[in-house]
């Protein structure tokens, strides 16, 4: 069921993207005869007075369809509630609309989610450090088998207490250990693991495994002084998440060869979202919020068969005063798709191949 519940997400983020541009269209009167959802046969269809809308096989993606692209279309080429007639402004605000949706959506989780738990004011601390995330497959704590949401109770024989000194007792052994086998205790939902993990020296000479680490316990919630301090805090919350996600492709633009292991693809974001399921509806928000910003971010990423690269193409449009050649951005629009399905299929392969299941299958 958690699994199913990381699909629903992510396809009601789809929702969202592709309804944010069919609504700004149709608010400014283009002509729209396209609204999927996912690709591949069609499975449900409803044709509405102008529009067709239609479920299909595969539900991780979905598209809006203009007439302007299509050959069966009745529509004249000159009329001027066709996309490509409308001015650059126009274009610009159908094209940008998806992103601007994720990003609302986010927002609105966020605040969901803190009205129906609560406010943060303290925390019930249990033995044990929490791994929220661990970076990389490639690290060394996802060669040895840690998961996102284990609990290390010991390490090296030593037994870890509760709250942030348990942290910095299980921080510092590793740092002191770099190349050295080190043994843990974790915890994995109802069940007790025996690992091996060996840090590997980082650019500062210390031991280094590749994880988040926080204190292990449950958190104590108050209700939240009325809608003013719901939004409030969830106006700080969207921006350390946003402020955090930039600068997380900031270090990935600027040292690819190094976090080019954290990428992930349907399957490794599926898998980290049914972990967030397993464990609570709260986890879930967040993960939702937190995938529709990265979703919104990737999308206005100026690259081509992306909105960015859209965006791109009406920005020269607009500075040199006509469109880019039709046989241009036909070209780069192809070859950018192409890309993306290749890097979308190795990175299905790669994520698919190092989940535990398949693991213990090929073992």
């Amino acid at each position: 069921m958690s699994v199913l519940a990381a699909i629903a997400v992510l396809a009601l983020l789809i929702v969202v993207h592709e309804l944010g541009h069919f609504l700004a269209a149709r608010w400014q009167g283009i002509h729209v005869n396209r609204f999927s959802i996912g690709f591949g046969p069609i499975l449900l269809k409803y044709q509405g007075a102008e529009t067709e809308y239609a479920v299909r096989a595969f539900p991780l993606g979905g598209f809006v369809g203009f007439p302007d692209d299509d050959p069966e279309s009745t529509i004249p080429e000159d009329d001027p509630d066709l996309l490509r007639n409308r001015p650059v402004l126009d274009r610009a605000i159908v094209i940008s609309a998806g992103v601007i949706a994720n990003l609302i959506f986010a927002y609105l989780v966020l605040a969901v989610q803190i009205g129906s738990t609560g406010v943060p004011v303290g925390f019930d601390p249990e033995p044990g450090v929490e791994i929220p995330q661990v970076i990389s497959v490639e690290s060394p704590a996802g060669r040895a088998g840690i998961q996102a949401g284990d609990v290390i109770l010991s390490i090296d024989g030593q037994s870890l207490d509760a709250g942030e000194d348990a942290i910095w007792t299980l921080k510092e052994t590793i740092e002191d250990n770099a190349n050295q086998s080190l043994s843990l205790i974790v915890q994995r939902g109802d069940r007790q693991l025996s690992l091996t993990v060996v840090p590997e020296t980082g650019q500062d000479g210390n031991g280094r495994i590749g994880v988040q680490l926080a204190p292990n316990g449950d958190p104590v919630y108050r209700q939240a002084d009325g809608i003013g301090e719901v939004l409030t805090l969830s106006a700080e919350r969207f921006q350390s998440i946003f402020v955090t996600t930039l600068q997380g492709f900031y270090r990935l633009i600027s040292n690819f060869g190094e976090t080019a292991g954290q990428l992930a693809g349907p399957v490794g974001i599926v898998a980290q979202g049914a972990d967030a399921a397993q464990r609570d509806a709260v986890n879930l928000l967040v993960f939702a919020a937190v995938v529709s910003i990265n979703l919104a971010i990737i999308n206005i990423l100026p690259l081509p068969a992306l909105d960015g690269g859209q965006l791109a193409f009406l920005l020269v449009e607009g500075l040199r005063g006509k469109p880019v050649p039709v046989h241009i951005q036909d070209g780069v629009m192809q070859s950018g798709l192409l890309f993306l399905l290749g890097l979308g299929i190795f990175l299905i392969v790669r994520d698919t191949t190092q989940l535990e299941w398949v693991q213990q299958l090929t073992r």
